[in-house]
């Protein structure tokens, strides 16, 4: 009897496993052809191995209370591959899991059903134009933004890395460069391969052609002679954060517009993706993405606020310690911030709170917020304390957050765990602006305590991305709808 249940339970994965390795050519070639992005219940597949592909469609369970075999989606994806498609990201375990389980469908017409739910982008012709980007700056964020475009490298791809800037250009610069690229002590290896050109002082990365530009100064640099026009220029700096001096990158020939990678200051918009992206118009040349702790607690008090209505709170950052902070004691501008990053947990000032009423203004005079720098790399912790309008309970809460992480407009934004094991190491990588850990959650009458996981350098970045392809016009549709 266990000799029977063995060979079924291997037989059951060898099944998976050979439906994810027909799946993954399928993937790409979606994403290389037309730009349409495959996920399953939220978790992107491009670039994903066989194993991510399985775990993916176990999520489903978590969500819908029975399992959505690799079977069931595997004619979803091969119908796509068949279809001539405008870009989108396209969700097939929640396509799959509707036409198989779901009560108004017609299961024995498949094509019928896809092209009512993709009617928007099936058949339709592809008008939108690539756009050049330029990474001024390659630290943190500079790197994990080369990551992200490079991965999505493609004939049909919309956002196409020409250049990145920095300062120095001493002997032995360009290996540097390529081998922070190439390593990272929180993220990984690089998914591919990395050259260096020297008689073009150039970066070689999965088919990408990266120019490296030396300048002092955002003005002094001409794109045009690269080759480079109407670039979308990321300031990953921090340096300019004001009009006037992001202003710079706009009297450089071969630019646009400008992205800051940190909260703008002045009239500059703070853009929060599946917040306040409505706001991007095709005038703005100048836009702040604000910071990461924005980005991951304004989109769940948001959905909060909408849902239960806010009175006032306080926002408790739990932040890995950054660049900013000393590796040794020494001296800092910054209260308490001199003191060694890796040895202490360190109480400091965070402008989070009041930035979320730059992107969603309801919330304008609402939240008081303050930050604990903490000994850790990489992932960060807010603590939301809320005063709500009407009494809520836990799981009323939890199953509220849950379907607008997987069905709301903010899915990409919010992310949702119920695992009562999960640390912050769990979260690296993670692409969700937020993770809400529903396990944490407290509620009291109409008070309630949220804890919020985000990647504040990767999650981040994605964020970023979404900006980005604002600016640039491009409209990536999240189907299906609902």
């Amino acid at each position: 009897m266990n000799q029977q249940f063995e060979q079924e339970l291997q037989n059951s994965w060898q099944e998976r496993q050979e439906y994810a390795e027909m799946m993954l050519p399928l993937i790409g070639r979606l994403y290389r052809q037309f730009a349409v992005e495959i996920s399953v219940y939220g978790r992107p597949l491009l670039n994903a191995s066989a194993i991510d592909v399985i775990k993916a469609h176990r999520k489903v369970r978590l969500h819908e209370g029975i399992k959505l075999r690799l079977r069931e989606s595997w004619p979803i994806l091969e119908a796509l591959s068949k279809y001539q498609m405008a870009p989108a990201q396209i969700d097939i375990g929640k396509l799959a899991f509707d036409f198989h389980y779901g009560s108004a469908v017609d299961k024995t017409d498949l094509d019928a059903y896809l092209r009512q739910q993709l009617d928007a982008v099936i058949d339709q012709k592809d008008a939108q134009q690539p756009r050049d980007v330029v990474l001024y700056g390659f630290g943190r964020i500079g790197r994990l933004m080369a990551r992200l475009l490079i991965e999505r490298q493609g004939m049909n791809n919309k956002l196409r890395l020409r250049a990145i800037v920095v300062r120095g250009g001493r002997d032995g610069d360009l290996e540097k460069r390529a081998s922070l690229l190439r390593r990272d002590s929180v993220h990984g290896p690089f998914n591919g391969s990395i050259t260096v050109d020297h008689e073009r002082q150039a970066l070689k990365a999965n088919g990408a052609f990266i120019q490296v530009i030396y300048a002092n100064s955002p003005d002094e640099v001409d794109y045009t002679q690269y080759g480079i026009n109407d670039a979308l220029v990321v300031d990953n700096t921090g340096i300019w954060r004001d009009e006037e001096g992001l202003g710079l990158h706009l009297k450089a020939k071969g630019t646009q517009k400008v992205i800051l990678t940190a909260p703008g200051k002045g009239n500059i918009k703070n853009i929060v993706h599946g917040v306040n992206s409505d706001q991007v118009t095709a005038q703005d040349t100048i836009l702040s993405a604000a910071s990461c702790t924005t980005n991951a607690i304004t989109p769940v008090l948001k959905a909060l606020d909408e849902e239960y209505g806010i009175t006032n709170g306080h926002v408790e950052t739990v932040h890995s310690y950054t660049n900013d902070q000393n590796l040794i004691d020494n001296y800092h501008k910054g209260d308490r911030r001199g003191r060694s990053a890796p040895l202490n947990m360190v109480i400091t000032e965070t402008g989070a709170a009041k930035a979320v009423a730059k992107a969603y203004p309801k919330l304008g005079g609402k939240l008081t917020g303050n930050a604990i720098r903490v000994p850790t790399p990489n992932v960060s912790l807010a603590i939301l304390n809320l005063n709500l309008e009407k009494p809520v309970d836990r799981l009323q809460m939890n199953e509220f957050l849950r379907d607008t992480a997987l069905f709301s407009d903010l899915q990409h934004q919010i992310d949702y765990t119920a695992s009562k094991e999960i640390v912050s190491t769990d979260l690296v990588g993670s692409r969700a602006a937020a993770v809400i850990d529903s396990q944490a959650t407290i509620v009291s009458d109409n008070r309630a305590t949220l804890y919020v996981w985000y990647d504040n350098e990767f999650g981040y970045s994605c964020q970023v991305m979404r900006v980005l392809r604002d600016m640039a016009g491009l409209a990536f549709p999240t189907l299906p709808a609902r």
